[in-house]
């Protein structure tokens, strides 16, 4: 197996991507990407009580249960500050919070959502690109400029045009908005006076062709 060229530290902040094989789509529905935020949100965590599958499968009062139980005992592989889902790939802003935890956890979430996705769809095989690409975010400046970069793909991407991002359902920049639920939006927010400066920090598009210099580098496209 490859080493990893970017060591995974804790306490340190990556920009991840994966995508689909061969920049194939793997998000065609609503339930596709519910199922990812369902995979995000619950393969954070460090011991999970059960497979995803089988959670799914158990009463409304038992869920419950186990969420709370994992929620108060809030430990994490990764706190998860940004994400993008998009038609043929994701970017995630992390911050690793145990030693492997990125790794163990974009193993459990790629495996789960391609188990998911192959069950749906009647197909077999991988579904997304080897190892997923990661790289070290240095800097607050990167931080933040990394964040927006992941917010406003799908804008870039031609997926959404500009006036759709603050409604748009599949990345957490409407958590930033409304208020977090998945993501842990402190560490960028704390940078900025208000939601509304960060909202026009994000749709300031002369600053953003600016700020591509800044982190062209972990950009990761």
């Amino acid at each position: 197996m490859p080493v990893r060229i970017t060591p995974l530290v804790s306490g340190e902040y990556y920009h991840i991507l994966n995508r689909g094989i061969a920049r194939q789509p793997v998000f065609f529905s609503k339930s596709n990407y519910k199922q990812m935020l369902l995979d995000l949100s619950y393969y954070r965590f460090t011991t999970p009580p059960v497979k995803l599958s089988l959670f799914k499968t158990l009463s409304l009062e038992q869920r419950d249960y186990l969420w709370r139980e994992l929620k108060k005992k809030d430990e994490r592989l990764v706190d998860i500050l940004c994400y993008s889902l998009m038609p043929n790939h994701f970017h995630l802003l992390l911050r690793q919070e145990k030693d492997g935890g990125i790794s163990r956890f974009m193993s459990r979430l790629t495996n789960s959502y391609t188990r998911f996705f192959n069950t749906k769809s009647q197909r077999n095989g991988p579904l997304f690109q080897g190892a997923f690409k990661a790289v070290h975010i240095g800097t607050t400046d990167q931080l933040v400029h990394v964040s927006r970069y992941i917010h406003i793909n799908p804008v870039v991407s031609y997926v959404i045009r500009e006036d759709q991002l603050d409604t748009y359902p599949w990345t957490s920049f409407k958590e930033y908005l409304d208020g977090p639920t998945l993501v842990n939006s402190q560490p960028i927010l704390e940078n900025f006076k208000s939601i509304d400066a960060y909202k026009e920090f994000v749709f300031d598009q002369v600053d953003y062709g600016k700020s591509l210099e800044v982190i062209k580098h972990v950009a990761l496209e």
